[in-house]
């Protein structure tokens, strides 16, 4: 009999039944009321009626606009006076200049980089009109016609700031790094290795031509009067061996072997010593793959042992963290480096600061004198100045410089009371040439001084050597630095250069050149420095600017029509 099945099984149906309808309403309800995906509508590859000005995408306030305000404001008529006529049209030199000074402002240094980023960066394309000159002509146009001309157009940028009022060319910030060459590292050419091998090389020869004219005495039977140098050049030797080939006709074996090891060894050698010579110049080192690359020790050694590597010293000047002036140097020590950069300062803007700033790197006497002269004031520091400053250096009464001096009667006083007689003098030179006058100074009895110990540890009586001219150049730097601007002064400079030495070493990466040659290596430090300062521009603001260079170009125009109307309705 039926009963209509187990109560307990339709329970199980019907609860399974529950839970199938619930799950189907979820996914109802999420597939059906969900909100809807909506996505942006794009033009593809289709063209629109109205095409739009992709450079309109360029914000107003982009680098690219300013180097194309700047350059556009730019005299270029000496670089437009290198270009002769005929042949293939070549790219206007302004456009050019453009490419060049955004490419350095953007770290893109590679002309195949800039040639390729022509054809697909919008800021690219925008100061080159749409132009794409390759990577040949890029590199002719900055090695070839730029060279000699980027002097000129870096001082008239740094007119513009002047005139912006960015900077004043009243102060210098003057500081120096080393920037590695692009030679080899293990290519080195030494003095003293070139100078004692050249003197050995002298000594086989002479010996030689010393033995060659003993056997033509004893051949022909007379007495040679002529006396033989000790020292030879290649020049002098080749004409030796000419005389020497005239007069040995037939010559032995022994003298046709010394006569042909003269002219095919000796005589190379001592032309290869002379011309190593000369690419040294006054230097220690260079290097044979970068023959103006002096070898200078650098702050990253790799190798953690003092290497030398080759490298040009780096100068800057500064102000408010622009560049207004660079020089490159062949000679690691600063020191003999600020003359010839003030110098070029002076020949870029037809002026000379009225103040300038260094470390005591430059501290010597030779720049004191050189700054008294020119009418600078000069906050420079010197050697143990800042230790001058301490209590523990005021307070030795065994340091020279704490020592009684008595000016009237030239003499000095040690500790204990004991008179320091002047002795003699001497000469001092540097190593660029500078001489100095010094003075000795001699006490005359040490020997029972209860303070000998701590005063010197000389066998005889205690002697100084005093620069009398230096002191006084000190004290007047000592003066200078402790006066209220001179402490503005030197809290200033560290964040000024040494700020820009950071923005560009480790920023844009520039801790070697890429160019060989001393003329080139200016021409890329240079384009760098432009580089930064375009930076320096863009991200202080550069509306000035545009009101500035406005005002100078409808200056220029009217100039021009004036001078024209003198010209041609006169």
């Amino acid at each position: 009999m039926d009963n209509g099945g187990c109560p307990k099984s339709r329970a199980v149906f019907f609860f399974v039944f529950y839970i199938l309808f619930c799950i189907f309403m979820v996914l109802y309800n999420d597939t059906f009321y969900m909100a809807k995906v909506v996505f942006k509508m794009g033009s593809g590859h289709c063209p629109t009626l109205f095409p739009e000005n992709i450079f309109d995408k360029i914000p107003d306030n982009h680098p690219a606009r300013l180097v194309n305000e700047v350059v556009d404001s730019l005299d270029i008529s000496e670089i437009i006076s290198l270009y002769k006529g005929g042949g293939c049209s070549a790219y206007h030199p302004r456009m050019m200049l453009k490419v060049l000074f955004y490419g350095y402002l953007s770290n893109v240094y590679s002309c195949r980089k800039i040639a390729k980023a022509l054809g697909e960066n919008i800021h690219f394309m925008y100061l080159s009109g749409n132009a794409t000159p390759d990577f040949r002509t890029i590199n002719d146009f900055r090695g070839k016609i730029l060279k000699d001309k980027i002097q000129s157009i870096f001082a008239e940028v740094v007119k513009l700031l002047v005139s912006m009022g960015y900077v004043s060319l009243e102060v210098q910030y003057i500081d120096g790094t080393k920037i590695e060459a692009r030679s080899n590292r293990y290519t080195f050419v030494w003095r003293k290795r070139v100078e004692n091998s050249k003197a050995k090389l002298e000594q086989k020869i002479a010996k030689i031509l010393s033995d060659i004219e003993s056997h033509i005495q004893a051949d022909t039977q007379a007495e040679n009067e002529e006396c033989l140098p000790t020292k030879f050049d290649s020049e002098a030797l080749r004409e030796k061996l000419a005389v020497l080939n005239k007069k040995l006709k037939e010559p032995s074996k022994q003298l046709a072997k010394d006569l042909a090891k003269l002219q095919e060894e000796h005589l190379p050698k001592l032309a290869e010593y002379e011309q190593h010579l000369e690419n040294l110049g006054d230097r220690n080192s260079y290097s044979k793959t970068d023959v103006d690359a002096t070898f200078m020790r650098m702050k990253d050694d790799h190798m953690k042992n003092g290497q030398l590597k080759p490298a040009y010293n780096l100068q800057i000047s500064t102000e408010n963290q622009f560049i207004t002036h660079l020089s490159l140097h062949q000679k690691p020590n600063d020191t003999t480096t600020l003359p010839a950069h003030l110098e070029g300062y002076a020949a870029a803007y037809q002026k000379q600061s009225a103040e300038v700033v260094a470390d005591a790197g430059y501290g010597s006497e030779q720049n004191y004198e050189m700054l008294d002269k020119k009418g600078i004031t000069g906050y420079v520091k010197y050697n143990y100045f800042h230790q001058e400053q301490k209590k523990k250096v005021r307070n030795n009464p065994f340091l020279v410089q704490n020592l009684f001096y008595n000016a009237e009667q030239d003499f000095f006083v040690c500790p204990m009371g004991q008179k320091m007689d002047k002795v003699g003098t001497g000469k001092r030179t540097s190593d660029n040439g500078y001489v100095s006058q010094v003075t000795y100074y001699q006490a005359q009895r040490c020997e029972d001084c209860p303070l000998r110990g701590l005063c010197h540890t000389a066998k005889g009586n205690r002697r100084i050597e005093v620069n009398q001219r230096l002191s006084a150049l000190k004290d007047k730097a000592r003066t200078l630095l402790l006066s209220e601007k001179g402490k503005e002064h030197r809290s200033k400079r560290p964040i000024e250069v040494e700020a820009v030495f950071g923005q560009l070493k480790h920023n844009n990466a520039f801790n070697r050149f890429t160019f060989k040659g001393i003329e080139m290596v200016i021409l890329e430090a240079l384009l760098m420095a432009m580089g930064h300062n375009f930076r320096k521009m863009a991200t202080k603001g550069w509306k000035r600017l545009l009101f500035y260079l406005f005002y100078f170009k409808s200056l220029f125009y009217t100039n021009r029509y004036a001078i024209a109307y003198q010209k041609y309705a006169l």
